[in-house]
């Protein structure tokens, strides 16, 4: 069995992965899913990094999944824990020194959104995040999750991602086909340019693991060694 260590995004909780949690460990894994000190004006992304190692102290057999902003998190827990997985789980790639607040330019993510909005009549960036974000999540939950919405410093975004080069561990790209903020195109081109990885697919929202966790954990399962 393994421990999947579960990394979330901006403005996000350890509460996002807790549909995913149960169904991990009622499967017989282990979880560890921090709150990131995402509020903090004096954290960056090695208290990010730091927050998530304590959090999972002497645990073995780790599978790293970084959601969204998350993928600025997840390689460096890897880098410094013996990881068996690094999963990207629509997750932005960062480059070694890039800046995150920079990666949006860097990326072309604007002109990807755009290009996809003129084509779903205005679904991807939507501002309603039952439209934008969690279209696949039962109302209710939906709410509560728009309710626990956590406030995100813009610290962590004027620093330069601290790695030379991406860790030294197998990587994964899981890709949301119905994610209305990053577009599935979009992925698909960046993981191949800065990966060079063809990404997995999943057919669920930016927010899947509320949307679909059984079928997000029968994915992560795949990637065991």
């Amino acid at each position: 069995m393994a421990t999947f260590v579960l990394i979330h995004g901006a403005g996000d909780g350890g509460w996002a992965w807790h549909l995913l949690e149960a169904e991990l460990r009622r499967r017989g894994h282990d979880v560890v899913a921090p709150d990131l000190p995402s509020e903090d004006d004096s954290a960056g992304l090695r208290q990010y990094a730091d927050a998530v190692i304590g959090a999972v102290g002497d645990r073995g057999d780790l599978v790293v999944v970084g959601h969204s902003f998350g993928g600025f998190t997840a390689p460096l827990v890897a880098s410094s824990l013996a990881t068996d997985v690094l999963v990207l789980l629509a997750g932005m790639i960062p480059a070694p020194g890039e800046r995150p607040g920079d990666w949006w330019a860097n990326t072309g993510y604007g002109a990807a959104a755009k290009e996809q909005a003129a084509l779903d009549g205005g679904l991807t960036g939507n501002d309603d995040p039952l439209i934008g974000f969690y279209h696949d999540v039962p109302p209710e939950l939906a709410e509560e999750a728009i309710h626990r919405e956590r406030g995100q410093s813009g610290t962590p975004m004027d620093v330069p991602w601290p790695l030379d080069a991406w860790p030294d561990v197998p990587t994964k790209f899981l890709l949301c086909t119905e994610d209305r903020f990053f577009p599935p195109d979009f992925f698909r081109r960046l993981a191949k340019e800065r990966l060079d990885i063809t990404p997995d697919e999943i057919a669920g929202s930016h927010c899947v693991a509320l949307g679909k966790p059984k079928e997000l954990a029968d994915a992560l399962e795949t990637y065991l060694p």
